[in-house]
């Protein structure tokens, strides 16, 4: 497969694949996404330089590909190889679509491939005194906070990083430290406000956000006793906020003070899953222990125990805004009792 010759391909392209990345940024993808197929694409280019000479990756065909995947095989699960072979495919389907190659090599390799995305996975089952166990070997107040705060709230990692100091609602005399809620939260004592506002690109609270928040509507989540303490013995050692938005999850390493991001999350909970023996590069959805892994953790065990899915789904904010009304006008019986009352321990 050689570069194309249209009058409606772009310029000479001397990395197709940092070319490729770089219009991905512009349609909108977040770094995470970038960042996974950055490396998915450059392990293939490095394969097929290395197994049969290949130029660059414009140059390779069918045959080359199909070697890629096999080569996965030795290493992957069966919905991990799948997720990269869309990738490449993905990659070259984009080349061919803008002119800048002249065939896409995947497409018979995608029609023919035996391995499939899992889209609900089995996930590893790890039980609550399990997960008291795993949260118990945290030392590190901001880990601990971070990984418990996911746990008890079911929060996504760009919800957790969205939040600011006004966004919790919490009495803590024990602190010299003085702040404002936000006004959503004035009857709701105990709890965290999780927006729906917050997108990448999109200045919230006098900062430009990185991450975006996918909730449907905007949700209180009650904070127990559990949580507020180990937010407690965060927020005696947070650094002070370089943002003025306050954020209230601050890195505590090379970007001391700055809010933490989700890569700063998802290699927090790796670290420690590694640990644990939960996590295992290639391990996939069923194996390994991740942030999302968390939000399904708080999903299965508080349904189970409260057999209410319409609490669950409104913690989760994934119901729509007449659901969501119905808890919202009654938020301190219908939400916060029901939560306390059946929330796990962890600490």
């Amino acid at each position: 497969m050689t570069m194309a010759s249209s009058t409606d391909a772009p310029d000479a392209i001397e990395d197709p694949i940092a070319y490729f990345l770089d219009d991905q940024r512009y349609h909108g993808k977040s770094e995470r996404t970038l960042e996974a197929y950055r490396r998915v694409l450059r392990q293939f280019e490095g394969f097929v330089r290395e197994c049969f000479d290949a130029e660059d990756v414009s140059s390779v065909g069918r045959r080359e590909c199909m070697a890629w995947v096999h080569s996965l095989r030795e290493r992957f699960e069966s919905s991990t190889i799948a997720t990269y072979a869309s990738y490449l495919n993905r990659f070259y389907e984009y080349m061919n679509r803008v002119g800048a190659f002249e065939a896409n090599p995947m497409v018979l390799v995608m029609e023919e491939l035996s391995e499939s995305i899992d889209a609900n996975p089995t996930r590893r089952d790890i039980s609550v005194p399990e997960m008291r166990e795993f949260v118990g070997s945290i030392a590190h107040p901001l880990e601990r906070a971070v990984v418990v705060t996911l746990l008890k709230t079911g929060m996504r990692v760009g919800e957790l990083c969205n939040l600011d100091l006004r966004d919790c609602h919490l009495a803590v005399p024990e602190l010299d430290l003085e702040w404002t809620p936000r006004v959503e939260l004035e009857r709701c004592p105990a709890s965290l406000f999780v927006d729906s506002e917050p997108a990448r690109g999109r200045t919230v609270n006098g900062e430009e956000r990185t991450a975006s928040n996918k909730r449907k509507r905007e949700t209180v989540i009650p904070v127990d006793d559990e949580l507020r303490r180990v937010l407690v013995e965060w927020l005696a050692i947070r650094p002070d906020p370089l943002s003025p938005a306050d954020p209230l999850f601050l890195d505590t390493g090379d970007s001391w003070g700055e809010r933490l991001e989700p890569a700063d999350v998802r290699y927090v909970v790796e670290k420690h899953a590694r640990e644990r023996g939960w996590y295992r590069t290639g391990g996939g959805a069923t194996e390994n222990v991740t942030p999302h892994y968390f939000r399904h953790f708080f999903t299965t065990h508080l349904r189970d125990r409260t057999g209410d899915r319409g609490i669950v789904k409104y913690l989760r904010g994934d119901v729509a805004s007449d659901v969501i009304d119905t808890y919202t006008h009654n938020w301190g019986d219908q939400v916060r009792t029901v939560y306390e009352r059946n929330v796990y321990s962890l600490c």
